[in-house]
């Protein structure tokens, strides 16, 4: 699946865009994350894009045709959503959870079918949280919910996911499990992912191309290499920044430090 946007324009008011001529594109087997500083509008773009939020002017494509010519339904089989956990309670069963993510299939007013529930199964054990299944959303940490929500998004079984911020307020082990989890079912299910995220070193780590907003509402897009560029992450977070890279057991990796106030 391709999905696209092209000379995407939004504002609350006429007089302040938020966002200026925004363009990207994602394939099948790709990840697209998205920078930028708190309030810059990361979060407003994933709206815009999934048809939440009209764009002013420009447009979202799915496969060639503008996204607001599919059927509401039509575009939840194919793209689904996952939000932070932060902040969200659920008095549901974590399978609970995951059945709602096969409403796109089941319909309004119908009753969810044995193929539903053996859907939600299988995206609970993908997301390695099978066990949790009958377990309140309430009494889980937040490293399990957000795999939790993962699994929900995957029982709708998508060609794309579109994650907010997923790895927030989380503790360094969840947050690779997260960060491994989508970079995973991007290579092993061929899925598209697009990942708002406040890390440069977890964009350098898991994705294929990167767009980083400024807070004039201009940006940057393209290969995450040739993007997320000390002289530009600086210019966009207002900090001096420094990229290293180190080879660990054979493998490298990238960290990003950011050194000094500008």
């Amino acid at each position: 699946m391709n999905f696209m946007v092209r000379n995407g324009y939004f504002g609350y008011s006429r007089s302040k865009q938020i966002l200026q001529n925004v363009n990207l594109g994602v394939d099948d087997g790709q990840v697209l994350c998205i920078l930028g500083p708190n309030g810059v509008g990361k979060t407003t773009l994933l709206r815009c894009m999934m048809g939440m939020l009209p764009w002013q002017s420009g447009a979202t494509y799915l496969d060639g045709q503008e996204l607001s010519l599919y059927p509401e339904r039509e575009i939840w089989k194919r793209i689904a959503y996952v939000p932070q956990a932060r902040g969200l309670s659920f008095a549901f069963t974590a399978l609970e959870l995951v059945m709602m993510g096969r409403s796109s299939h089941i319909g309004l007013l119908r009753q969810p079918k044995a193929e539903d529930q053996n859907a939600a199964m299988e995206a609970l054990r993908e997301c390695g949280v099978d066990k949790l299944k009958d377990t309140k959303c309430t009494r889980m940490s937040g490293g399990e919910l957000q795999m939790v929500l993962i699994a929900r998004a995957l029982a709708s079984r998508p060609k794309m996911l579109v994650f907010d911020e997923p790895e927030s307020n989380l503790d360094f082990r969840n947050q690779l499990v997260v960060l491994q989890t989508i970079r995973g079912l991007v290579k092993e299910k061929g899925l598209s992912a697009i990942v708002n995220t406040h890390y440069p070193e977890h964009a350098m780590r898991i994705a294929d191309q990167a767009l980083l907003l400024h807070r004039d509402g201009t940006n940057e897009s393209g290969p995450v290499g040739e993007v997320l560029t000390e002289g530009r992450l600086s210019a966009t977070f207002d900090v001096n920044v420094h990229i290293q890279r180190f080879e660990w057991e054979g493998r490298s990796y990238t960290d990003v430090v950011p050194v000094s106030l500008i």
